[in-house]
């Protein structure tokens, strides 16, 4: 961003300290207002947006101090630079207090101007890119479906979003359950506080606590420095336990008492800390059964299913199918810097006629593969992939091509690992088992078909 499309308020009463500010700034490109008082400096504020402004401390018709919290209201990233010619601990404490960014001394030299504006533009971009960044965020937690199924969903999570209530999402692998759970946080007064997640799948269990509680330095090997857990990084905002179900029991029952306390320690320390967050789970098993069998924590489970909300498989909200694939396919071009393509009606008809056992997530998946390798401007049946018929073509004939067994083997290996780990959502512990092979062996698999994210 460039000095021009910053701008500038000087409020001072002393006209040889606006002119020189004034000269000074416009020189070096920036868009300069001055004022000499709080009511002409209010006017100005309504009009026009600053990103800096140069308050005096003592102004004709009152403090200056008394003109910040108007500032804010009106734009939460501006930079207020105090300055005054009576300059002394109590008045800056109060400034920064009420949010001033810096205090400066009168009177002002050229390099200390120079230094506090360097310092406050780079603060603004920063504030500028986080603000994209949540906007960008927020898009991304839309809900695509008009289903019934749908409609029903997004009404349980308008009215469950503004209470304070802890909720786990039940659905199968792929079905957005993640989606669901940064809608809620997003919608709830924890919008601006952070939403931290964890998958308690993918981490061995003798990390889970050092993730959830962080630790000390040396509070065993490897614990090279002090790490602030997802507990700790989550306060004030949301905590997001994805596959919950795969805790150990060991972690539950300490996650369980962290719940009830609301206060823990990290590995290595005795110090107690304290945390306010809202607690969303996800799990795409059977609870009862889980409970019954041994695996899960009925007093965990009462504690964090206080409100249920299940989220239902693509399979069961046909008439979405269409509006998703278009939705990926239109994000995936722009992504990807592609000029726009469109489903022929005889692929829409075999998406409709898939099952789709990894769910969204395998429709956006696919969406992304045809968006880079589509062969013309219209997607049509021979882009899609073979499984999309059940092992036939288009005509229902079955598709054979003569080629070394090798490679037919590595072809159907590669693709049944990859609508495993569709299916599964990357819990490359349930897709060695789905696949009867151990974890090092898939490993050596995604490794030699380019399957590693």
């Amino acid at each position: 961003m460039e000095n021009q499309n910053f701008s500038i308020l000087v409020v001072d009463d002393e006209k040889n300290i606006t002119d020189l500010l004034k000269d000074i700034l416009e020189d070096e490109g920036f868009n300069v207002d001055v004022a000499f008082d709080i009511s002409s400096a209010k006017e100005k504020i309504k009009e026009k947006d600053f990103d800096i402004v140069f308050l005096d401390v003592w102004l004709p018709d009152g403090e200056g101090t008394d003109l910040i919290p108007f500032i804010r209201e009106n734009n939460e990233i501006t930079k207020i630079i105090m300055i005054s010619g009576h300059a002394n601990i109590p008045i800056a404490v109060k400034a920064l207090k009420e949010g001033a960014y810096d205090f400066l001394e009168k009177p002002i030299s050229t390099e200390s101007i120079f230094a506090v504006i360097e310092k406050a533009t780079k603060e603004i971009k920063k504030d500028l890119e986080y603000i994209f960044l949540k906007q960008q965020q927020t898009k991304d937690i839309e809900i695509i479906g008009n289903s019934p199924p749908m409609q029903e969903l997004k009404k349980q999570i308008e009215r469950v979003a503004k209470t304070n209530a802890w909720i786990m999402i039940f659905g199968e692998n792929g079905t957005g359950k993640e989606l669901v759970a940064k809608s809620i946080h997003f919608l709830s007064d924890r919008a601006n506080k952070p939403f931290v997640d964890i998958n308690c799948a993918a981490l061995p269990d003798d990390l889970i606590e050092a993730e959830l509680f962080g630790y000390e330095k040396g509070a065993f090997t490897g614990a090279v420095s002090r790490k602030p857990g997802k507990l700790e990084i989550a306060d004030g905002g949301t905590l997001f336990l994805d596959e919950v179900t795969d805790m150990s029991l060991s972690a539950q029952a300490k996650l369980l008492r962290v719940l009830e306390e609301k206060e823990f320690t990290r590995l290595g320390s005795n110090q107690k800390i304290r945390v306010d967050i809202r607690v969303i789970s996800a799990t795409n098993k059977d609870l009862d059964k889980e409970i019954e069998e041994g695996r899960f924590r009925q007093d965990l489970a009462f504690r964090l299913a206080v409100i249920p909300i299940h989220v239902p498989p693509l399979r069961e909200r046909g008439q979405d199918i269409i509006l998703l694939a278009e939705y990926f396919l239109k994000k995936s071009c722009i992504e990807n810097k592609i000029e726009p393509l469109r489903l022929s009606d005889d692929v829409k008809k075999a998406l409709l006629r898939y099952d789709w056992p990894g769910n969204v997530r395998e429709l956006k998946n696919l969406m992304e593969r045809l968006c880079i390798f589509a062969s013309g401007e219209e997607i049509t049946v021979e882009d899609l992939p073979p499984y999309i018929f059940k092992g036939k073509s288009p005509s229902g004939r079955k598709k054979i091509e003569i080629k070394p067994l090798k490679k037919v083997r590595e072809e159907a290996e590669k693709e049944v690992i990859q609508l495993a780990l569709e299916k599964y959502g990357r819990n490359l512990k349930e897709v060695a088992k789905v696949l009867d092979i151990d974890l090092s062996s898939l490993y050596r698999k995604l490794k030699q078909y380019n399957l590693e994210e």
